[in-house]
C-alpha cells in the first residue's frame, strides 16, 4: 500500500458519522459494541457529536473487533445500508445540492478530508466511461475489504437514495469473491449492476454521457453556503497541519474569478501578512508558492477530468485574464494546457 497513505490514515482523522454508520449497522444484529469502543480507546461521549473526529487509527482498531465480532462476512457491505447525508458530513450535504454527477466528483478530492483520512478519491476517464476509483489507507488486510466494500456501496445507495440516480455500469474490487458463492447475491441486491472482483483497482465505473444529466434536487444558493462552511471545517480540521495546508484549503474556496491577496489569507487565518509570511518563510515556502502550487494541482485536475474549456479553467484558478493561465502553464509544465488535454 502507498506509504503516503499509510502516513495518512495513523495520523489523520475519521469523522464521527463515519464510524456511526458501522455502529448502527453492529446495533441491527444485536452486537453490544460499547466494550469494543472502551477496547479501541474511543470515548462514546466524543461519538453523540457528529462535528467531531476520532484518530484514523482509532477506527481502523475499531473496525479490526467489529468486523470479527459482527460474524457477519459481508459486515462492511451490509453498512453501507445505513448512509446518510451525514454519514458524509457536510460533503453529503454538497452533493445533494450540485447539479450534476461531474460536479460531485469536481467536490470530492476537495472536501474529502472532512469526512476522513480512511482513503482517497479519484477520477479516471477512458473510452467513453469514467471510473470514481477509490484507495483505502488502512493496513488490516481485513479491515481495508470491509471498508472498500462500504465505501463502494455507501457511494451506489447514497446516489440511489439521495440523489435519485441509479445509472452505474460496473462496481469494481480488488479483492477476490467471497468464498462462499451464496453471498454474491447480497452484492447483487446492493449494487443493482454488474460486480467484478479481481480488478486493477477499486471503484465504481459509469458511462461519461451520464455526467451532465441534470440533478433535480440542486440548488445553487445553498450550494455555496455550504462550500463555505466545509472551507471553514477544513481550515478547524488543519490547524495541526502545515500553514502552506491551511492556506491552501482558504484558497480553494476563494480563489475563482480572482486570487485573494495574502492580506487577505492572513486575516481568515487570524494573523497579520507578515506574520503569515513569516510562517510560510518558515516552512520553506511563500504564499505565491502555495498558489501556482494549488493552481497546478486543480489546473491538471480540471484539464483530466472535466470538458471546461481552457478559458473556464482559468476563471476557475482566479485568472483576470486567460492568457495569464496559458503563460503560468507552460512556464509550470512546459507545454501548453491545450497539448497536455490531447496526450490524455
Amino acid at each position: 500500500m502507498n506509504e503516503t497513505l499509510t502516513k495518512a490514515v495513523n495520523n489523520g482523522l475519521a469523522s464521527v458519522p463515519a464510524v456511526t454508520q458501522y455502529l448502527k449497522s453492529a446495533q441491527s444484529l444485536g452486537l453490544d459494541y460499547r466494550p469494543l469502543l472502551a477496547a479501541a480507546n474511543i470515548d462514546p461521549v466524543l461519538l453523540e457529536n457528529n462535528n467531531k473526529h476520532i484518530s484514523g487509527a482509532a477506527m481502523e482498531r475499531l473496525l479490526a473487533l467489529l468486523i470479527p465480532a459482527s460474524n457477519d462476512p459481508c459486515f462492511g457491505l451490509h453498512s453501507a445500508r445505513f448512509v446518510e447525508p451525514a454519514s458524509y458530513s457536510v460533503l453529503g450535504y454538497i452533493s445533494m445540492n450540485c447539479s450534476t454527477l461531474r460536479m460531485i466528483q469536481a467536490k470530492i478530492p476537495i472536501y474529502e478530508k472532512i469526512v476522513g483520512d480512511m482513503g482517497v478519491t479519484s477520477i479516471e476517464v477512458a473510452d467513453g466511461y469514467v471510473l470514481q476509483r477509490w484507495v483505502c489507507a488502512f493496513n488490516d488486510p481485513l479491515v481495508r475489504r470491509h471498508e472498500v466494500e462500504n465505501v463502494l456501496g455507501s457511494w451506489v445507495t447514497y446516489a440511489r437514495n439521495y440523489l435519485n440516480f441509479d445509472g452505474w455500469d460496473a462496481v469494481w474490487f480488488e479483492h477476490s469473491a467471497p468464498q462462499n458463492p451464496a453471498l454474491l447475491g447480497d452484492y447483487s441486491e446492493l449494487f443493482g449492476c454488474q460486480v467484478l472482483f479481481d480488478q486493477p483497482a477499486n471503484g465504481i465505473r459509469v458511462r461519461e454521457a451520464v455526467l451532465d444529466l441534470p440533478l433535480p434536487q440542486a440548488n445553487e444558493q445553498i450550494l455555496q453556503t455550504l462550500l463555505e462552511h466545509a472551507t471553514a471545517l477544513l481550515a478547524g480540521l488543519d490547524k495541526n497541519q502545515t500553514v502552506a495546508n491551511q492556506v491552501k484549503n482558504i484558497l480553494r474556496l476563494m480563489l475563482k474569478q480572482q486570487a485573494p491577496t495574502s492580506q487577505i489569507i492572513a486575516q481568515r487565518l487570524g494573523m497579520s501578512s507578515r506574520t503569515l509570511q513569516r510562517k510560510l518563510g518558515e516552512e520553506g515556502t511563500h504564499y505565491q508558492d502555495v498558489l501556482n502550487e494549488l493552481r497546478l494541482e486543480l489546473a491538471l485536475y480540471f484539464l483530466k477530468n472535466t470538458a471546461l474549456s481552457l478559458d473556464s479553467i482559468a476563471y476557475e484558478l482566479g485568472y483576470a485574464e486567460a492568457r495569464s493561465f496559458y503563460r503560468s502553464f507552460k512556464l509550470w509544465t512546459g507545454r501548453t494546457a491545450g497539448s497536455y488535454r490531447a496526450t490524455l
